[in-house]
């Protein structure tokens, strides 16, 4: 029996109740405010990160989804968003290095449930976000202030002549000049540069 790829879903708004028989344990609402509100962790960096670039782009439209072969589509490009912080949510002894993931993949198809054979990278352009804060006063870092947000844009192209490195550190990154964005809203226009330079080539 074949079981289809369960179709998008509508997001929800916060208020929906968690419930048994007409009793209410919790609300959605409730459920993401536990599980999300620590955006220093690295999962919800990670996916909070996206969901920034998303929101430049005005690409929040639905929901996210979790098994795309990139994390959003813009005009035709597809980006990939890749995310690093110098603090941790754990103890440290010294300030993390900033390092992104950048392994070509196979793609997964959800429909199928089936793996590609060739292993690349699918995403046109990669942006490489960098929470900058490096100290811990009160209220320190805080993800909500992107003034301590860095986005490094490249072309997928420039990553691609790094074969199948797995990863990339923020030197290298300032190597290959990586096109440094500082003011989030000027991401759209710094992503479509640097994604028609590459096709330019």
């Amino acid at each position: 029996m074949k079981y289809p790829a369960l179709p998008p879903c509508n997001p929800l708004n916060g208020d929906e109740r968690i419930s048994l028989g007409g009793r209410t344990l919790a609300t959605v609402q409730d459920f993401w405010r536990w599980a999300y509100s620590n955006m220093n962790d690295n999962a919800s960096r990670g996916r909070y990160a996206e969901y920034i670039v998303a929101a430049a782009l005005g690409c929040t439209e639905g929901t996210r989804r979790e098994w795309d072969t990139y994390d959003v589509l813009w005009n035709g490009i597809k980006v990939e968003v890749k995310s690093s912080a110098y603090i941790q949510s754990w103890g440290q002894n010294q300030l993390s290095r900033i390092v992104f993931g950048i392994q070509p993949t196979q793609d997964w198809d959800p429909e199928t449930g089936r793996e590609s054979i060739e292993k690349e990278r699918r995403a046109d352009v990669y942006v490489f976000c960098v929470e900058t804060c490096q100290n811990q006063n009160p209220g320190n870092p805080n993800p909500l202030d992107l003034s301590q947000w860095d986005f490094y844009v490249m072309a997928t192209s420039m990553l691609n002549t790094l074969g199948d490195q797995k990863t990339i550190s923020l030197n290298q990154l300032h190597a290959m000049n990586a096109t440094l964005v500082k003011d989030v809203f000027t991401l759209p226009d710094a992503i479509e540069k640097v994604f028609d330079q590459a096709t330019a080539r």
